[in-house]
């Protein structure tokens, strides 16, 4: 693994994601639906490309409102493989579309992409990939490890000497509640 605690200091973009997103817990179902479109985005591609063009995906896909993209149709799609702002992929925007769809039926079920991620938390990254990958498509280990240390649900964002670390920390993610939650079972 490399250390985008380093690297990130060299570039403000990546900056930027680093000091102010990466690892901190998240609490928004359409912020979590964008960092997994992010990573669908990322796959085989560099995670500073997807910085740069961010804005501009965030716009094509209705700022990742879930109930928005779940209505997403062939039109739709059109426009976004004809968006050169974006990533034009079309296996990744069907997917994308398809997960806000599967999405919505999730929230109608657990009450929000939020609470279901909590209700399964906390899991190894082996489990977590297997019920991502019957639960969305485009996803594998590492989309799905991604979007869960980036989200705050798996630990290995910040290596723990780095000072966004700490603030994290103080933020009490859910890797961090897991953990406290063992250490005081025992």
């Amino acid at each position: 693994m490399t250390d985008y605690c380093k690297i990130s200091q060299d570039s403000p973009l990546h900056k930027s994601y680093h000091d102010k997103e990466y690892g901190f817990p998240v609490s928004s179902d359409d912020v979590l639906f964008e960092r997994l479109s992010l990573e669908i985005f990322q796959a085989g591609l560099s995670w500073g490309l997807i910085l740069k063009k961010r804005s501009f995906i965030k716009s094509a896909f209705s700022h990742f409102n879930i109930n928005s993209v779940s209505k997403y149709n062939t039109e739709n799609v059109e426009d976004l493989l004809n968006n050169e702002g974006i990533i034009r992929n079309r296996l990744k925007i069907l997917s994308i579309i398809e997960n806000a769809k599967r999405l919505k039926r999730l929230c109608q079920i657990h009450g929000s992409f939020v609470n279901w991620l909590d209700f399964k938390h906390p899991l190894e990254n082996k489990k977590w990939v297997k019920i991502f990958k019957n639960t969305f498509k485009f996803t594998g280990n590492e989309i799905t490890r991604e979007f869960l240390m980036s989200t705050g649900y798996l630990p290995g964002a910040h290596t723990t000497n780095c000072k966004v670390f700490r603030k994290i920390i103080s933020l009490n993610p859910p890797w961090v509640k897991a953990l406290n939650s063992i250490t005081e079972k025992n």
